[in-house]
């Protein structure tokens, strides 16, 4: 059985090992189970790469990630409304207003 380590891409730090299963939440909240089943999981992030051979998983936190995540399921589901696309755009908007 494969019991990935999860490494934050944003720091390199180890955040959880021995996971089994990654999956995620109704929430898109990303979702981490070890061997005996527990949990834990992170509001807004998204998986980059997943290896076997080293039994690790990059994982990527910003608090865009739920959003976007949400609003591709609701565009799969043809259930994504202007508004829900307008509110991303003013949250990059807010973004792109940091950025020098």
């Amino acid at each position: 059985m494969c019991e990935f380590k999860i490494i934050k891409k944003n720091d390199g730090s180890q955040i959880l090992e021995d996971i089994v299963i990654l999956s995620y939440t109704k929430n898109n909240e990303l979702l981490f189970k070890d061997v005996l089943g527990m949990g834990e999981s992170l509001d807004s992030a998204l998986i980059l790469s997943v290896n076997t051979l080293n039994q690790r998983c990059e994982i990527l936190e910003h608090p865009l990630i739920k959003d976007f995540i949400k609003i591709i399921h609701d565009i799969n589901g043809e259930q994504i409304k202007k508004s829900d696309i307008e509110n991303f755009q003013k949250k990059l908007e807010e973004l792109k207003g940091t950025i020098n």
